[in-house]
């Protein structure tokens, strides 16, 4: 089978990638799969530079991909928990092996930008 010539399509992670690395989705998926079960409130006392409105955003859509899902409880006052789903948990392996590519690569990223720059 020939992969298409567009970069876009002919990479299979591509797709992946515009999932998972989108700026909220892994900040959101560690705090579940770190914390577990959380409410709205305390999703955003956790990861407290995203605004409500960018939160709720990035939970639809995470909610729709199928990596978290949204209970409603039906009481006085309602309660909403979020939840990392087993496909969502499921990428805690690609996210230790960035850990540790992270860990063993950035330094060696900057040390790279510092003679770069340098020698503009």
């Amino acid at each position: 089978m020939e992969r298409s010539t567009d970069p876009e399509l002919a990479c299979p992670v591509t797709p992946v990638i515009d999932i998972v690395f989108s700026r909220w989705t892994t900040p959101i998926l560690w705090v579940l799969h770190e914390h577990g079960r959380q409410r709205f409130v305390a999703l955003e006392r956790r990861l407290t530079s995203i605004t409500p409105k960018v939160l709720t955003q990035r939970l639809r859509q995470l909610e729709r991909d199928g990596l978290v899902t949204r209970t409603y409880h039906a009481e006085v006052p309602p309660r909403v928990e979020y939840e990392i789903t087993e496909l969502g948990a499921s990428l805690g392996p690609i996210f230790a092996q960035l850990t540790t590519w992270a860990d063993a690569g950035l330094e060696e990223v900057e040390r790279a930008r510092r003679a770069y720059d340098a020698a503009q």
